[in-house]
């Protein structure tokens, strides 16, 4: 019998093959015949293409064929799509303009694939795009996000560059409320451009065979049937069942490696023309200029309160930035993952939010983790930060004035969604004692003894996990269902496969659904095996993102366990000679009420691939397989707290210490969590005070278009990180989980930008805040004394 594992910090499976370079990732593989592609880029920003001179590289040793937007179409290849429709506030869905894998007619930012030449080696096709030649006619680009929509149109189909204009609430109600508000504070907003920067970058290998005229795809993929589907559905019109997607070994995501993109589309109908396999792996240069970038957002924040600091009203615009094209999920990320979000924690009893997405000739935009929560998290607790401040209030008491409390759950938030249980009160305590707030003031006055400036800041954040049900996202506007699949199958040795379709790359699924599942049946983890990322082997799936797995997938998973366990009943009731209904299974064992007649699920899995002796009319085999589409999404919050130090001599800032209390209802691997919490913190620490993507705003090159030029947070930069939980169960998946992968992303921003400003004593200052800026500020203020 094994002791119970969901709770236990077991050290992942998976690492032992990942950590001594037995991973097996898409460059690792290899196919006979294989040829290798290398895209042709758009020098220029925004150019009309004249002409295409092929010829020099036809001619180049080892090139096969040089192919445009013009060869492509010509098989009637569509258009990427963009899967999830927004309205506007006039009623009319967003404007969904084309975005084909080889532009055929103008480049509308730096990198667009305007070309593709295909060689025997990489060095050879490498060769032969430098010397394809291309004719522009340019024009001016659009990358002042500030003033997009009076720039020069990029899409026929997008007056003004706008994208949509989308509000949620009443403006007529927003505006009554902030007449009669005793205080408004109102704040201006920046949420910085991030560059995705995943371990491993993009790769694709398609392989076409003639024989079945049918199509195999490997892919660095976090949701390998959804991609299948967009390729079969919306691009080719090829049948799913000729398309076969594998995602093997994927070296981070983070929502970078959702999407449906130009250049695994190009190589899948590359190998069919030239009829041989072909492989195109990204360099980091290419990571930079084309994979989907993230954020970007100018916002204005209103919030109302009465005399007593009580929060009235809210008010949001914004201006999102989509870049040249629509990326297959970018509408939703500032609207329906954003604006739902705006209540947080509080009781704020009307909101109204105005959403303004356009198109700018840079990198497309879409979901990086968090993917709209952390832009939401941010303006609401920076602008409670400043209220407090302008309201003469503490920034613990004005939070929990404001919280909503455990007595008010379910709780309907005026922004669509509705939370079913937490704790804000609790995950706050904790935070507060684990940093000695109370100690603060003591360990400022000795900073100050040493020149350096010392604050504190804090963030409580919600945010919601788990994307569904699908009849609500349905309603958003949402192209697909986001249930999960899940299947498990007995070997007649006892011995399981699980099967997700889910994506691990990373978060340690082996492990995790093997705790689960050898839980469920009293067995060795050593004896679950799961198998994901393959659309030929496992059920149809959505992937993996917004912290879905566990909660999704996972309860997808005890699903079909249960299934197993009620097969398994009505096996092992004829074995021992009972009734159905007196069968208990407990550990591993299914007996007899009240008798000490037993057998183990290794026996009925034996005797279901044996059934020499079997129930009558019950099938053989022990494999079961579930559908699960959740009642609601999950909303894991808490409150993080950190200290920094500033040397105003230097602007050097550093995180002296950082603690997350963090609730993520049932925590199967505790290890693991806290290893997820940490990596979030990494990305949002990057965001606030390091990470900046720039565009040259005359030429629109990318200015941060490598690691020499945009700043990622390395280990020195960053505290030790002390975790801590508090658990609320979520009411409506029986694991009772709710994601964790997100929260240190989404957390982190407002919580650094809180305490940097606090050791300033200024109002704001906008992300990232690098140690220049730091400098600056400390400059002018001690001149100013």
């Amino acid at each position: 019998m094994n002791d119970m594992l969901v709770g236990k910090p077991l050290k992942r499976k998976e690492d032992q093959r990942l950590l001594t370079g037995k991973g097996r990732y898409v460059d690792d593989i290899r196919r006979p015949g294989e040829t290798y592609a290398v895209f042709v880029r758009s020098p220029v920003a925004h150019g009309t293409i004249k002409s295409i001179n092929k010829e020099a590289a036809l001619a180049a040793p080892g090139v096969l064929g040089v192919f445009t937007g013009e060869d492509i179409q010509r098989d009637d290849w569509g258009s990427i799509p963009c899967g999830w429709v927004v309205t506007d506030r006039k009623g009319e869905p967003h404007k969904a303009v084309p975005h084909y894998a080889l532009t055929p007619d103008r480049a509308r930012y730096v990198g667009d694939h305007l070309a593709v030449v295909v060689a025997e080696t990489y060095e050879q096709a490498r060769d032969g795009a430098e010397l394809v030649e291309i004719d522009f006619d340019e024009l001016e680009p659009v990358i002042n996000l500030a003033n997009a929509l009076e720039g020069e149109q990029i899409h026929d189909l997008a007056p003004q560059n706008l994208c949509y204009d989308w509000e949620l609430g009443s403006r007529t109600e927003i505006d009554a409320i902030f007449e009669t508000a005793h205080h408004i504070t109102s704040l201006d907003l920046v949420n910085n451009r991030l560059v995705p920067n995943a371990m491993e970058p993009r790769a694709a290998i398609a392989e076409y065979d003639s024989g079945l005229d049918s199509y195999t795809l490997w892919s660095t993929s976090q949701n390998p049937h959804m991609l299948r589907w967009m390729l079969s559905g919306s691009v080719t019109g090829i049948p799913e069942t000729k398309i076969r997607v594998i995602a093997p070994d994927v070296g981070g995501g983070f929502g970078m490696k959702i999407y449906c993109y130009p250049e695994e589309t190009t190589c899948l109908w590359l190998s069919k023309m030239i009829d041989r396999p072909v492989r195109w792996t990204g360099d980091r240069s290419e990571s930079f200029l084309a994979d989907t970038h993230a954020r970007d957002h100018l916002t204005t924040v209103d919030l109302a309160l009465d005399k007593d600091g009580t929060f009235l009203g809210m008010k949001i615009d914004t201006t999102a930035n989509m870049g040249a094209y629509l990326s297959n999920y970018a509408t939703s990320i500032p609207t329906y993952f954003y604006a739902t979000l705006f209540a947080g924690c509080y009781k704020t009893p009307v909101i109204y939010s105005n959403v303004r997405a356009v198109f700018t000739n840079t990198s497309p935009v879409d979901a990086y983790r968090g993917a709209g929560r952390p832009e939401a998290a941010y303006l609401i607790e920076r602008v409670v930060d400043v209220a407090a401040h302008e309201m003469g209030l503490d920034p613990i008491e004005i939070r929990r004035r404001n919280f909503i409390k455990p007595a008010d759950f379910p709780y309907q938030t005026p922004v669509h969604l509705t939370y079913d249980i937490g704790d804000y009160d609790a995950s706050l305590d904790e935070a507060l004692r684990m940093i000695d707030y109370d100690g603060f003031p003591a360990r400022r006055e000795e900073a100050k003894s040493r020149g350096k400036l010392r604050g504190i800041g804090l963030a409580c954040y919600i945010e919601a996990c788990g994307v569904a049900p699908s009849q609500l996202i349905g309603k958003m506007g949402a192209g697909a269902g986001l249930w999960e699949s899940g299947q498990i199958r007995f070997n007649a040795t006892g011995t399981a496969f699980v099967l997700t379709g889910t994506h691990g790359h990373g978060q340690g699924h082996e492990t995790t659904f093997g705790q689960i599942v050898a839980d469920m049946f009293g067995i060795p983890i050593e004896d679950v095996e799961l198998i994901h990322g393959d659309t030929s082997q496992v059920p149809m799936g959505m992937g993996t993102y917004g912290s879905r797995s566990l909660a999704v997938g996972g309860s997808a998973i005890v699903r079909a366990g249960e299934k197993v366990i009620e097969k398994g009943r009505k096996i092992a009731a004829h074995m021992l000679e009972a009734s159905v209904v007196d069968i208990e299974f407990e550990q591993g064992l299914y007996s007899v009420t009240g008798t000490n007649k037993s057998v183990t699920i290794k026996e009925v899995a034996e005797r279901a691939y044996v059934p020499l002796d079997y129930p009558e009319g019950l099938e053989p085999g022990l494999d079961e397989t579930a559908f699960y589409d959740p009642g609601n999404f999950t909303y894991p919050a808490g409150t993080h707290i950190c200290e920094v130090e500033i040397d105003p001599r230097t602007g050097v800032l550093e995180i002296v210490d950082w603690v997350a209390v963090d609730d993520f209802g049932t925590v199967i691997n505790p290890m693991i969590v806290e290893g997820q919490i940490h990596g979030g913190l990494a990305q949002g620490i990057g965001q606030a005070i390091m990470e900046n993507g720039v565009y040259d705003p005359e030429s629109g090159q990318l200015i941060t278009g490598s690691f020499m030029d945009y700043c990622m947070p390395r280990a020195d930069d960053l505290p030790k990180f002390r975790v801590g939980y508090t658990c609320t169960p979520c009411t409506h998946n029986p694991l009772g989980a709710k994601g964790a992968g997100e929260a240190g992303c989404i957390a982190a921003p407002p919580t650094l930008i809180n305490a940097i400003v606090n050791a300033l004593e200024i109002r704001h200052i906008d992300m990232p805040a690098t140690g220049e800026k730091l400098w600056r500020i400390a400059k002018d203020k001690i001149a100013a004394e």
